[in-house]
């Protein structure tokens, strides 16, 4: 059998996705953890005062605790492996990679395991943002500079 009979054999043999029902799956679990989120961002408003605007970050840090929290707990596993990318696009995605990385790493020592460890998958993220960041922020200051805006 060569590879073309190989490939042609796989294709007949493998189950064919459901791309609707996976989407479906992924756009629900993903408004779930957006739900979630929203309810996070209405009790720090709630409880401890916070505006809506500066409400934000600490929603955003209480999401990437509980998705560590869940990757740890291996609950995480199972929801990504139901949702496909609605678990993983939402900022929980970030926690659970880069737990995921720590936790993999652990058994090679707390320093050259964990640490040099825990932002391979997520550093890209991380790297892109802050480059991001510094250009939206170069932008603003041209336009003001300019008088383009007043932000």
């Amino acid at each position: 059998m060569d590879a073309k009979q190989y490939d042609t054999l796989q294709q007949s043999l493998s189950p064919k996705p459901s791309i609707i029902k996976n989407c479906l799956k992924a756009f629900l679990v993903g408004g779930i953890i957006c739900t979630i989120g929203q309810l996070i961002t209405f009790f720090y408003m709630a409880y401890f005062n916070f505006t809506e605007r500066t409400a934000g970050n600490p929603t955003v840090a209480t999401m990437i605790f509980l998705a560590m929290l869940f990757t740890g707990f291996g609950l995480y596993k199972k929801l990504a492996q139901f949702a496909g990318a609605g678990s993983a696009v939402p900022v929980t995605g970030f926690g659970n990679a880069v737990i995921s990385s720590a936790i993999e790493h652990k058994s090679e020592g707390y320093v050259l395991g964990v640490g040099g460890n825990i932002f391979k998958l997520a550093g890209s993220v991380i790297v892109f943002g802050v480059v991001s960041a510094f250009v939206v922020a170069l932008v603003k200051l041209l336009l003001v500079t300019v008088g383009v805006t007043n932000w």
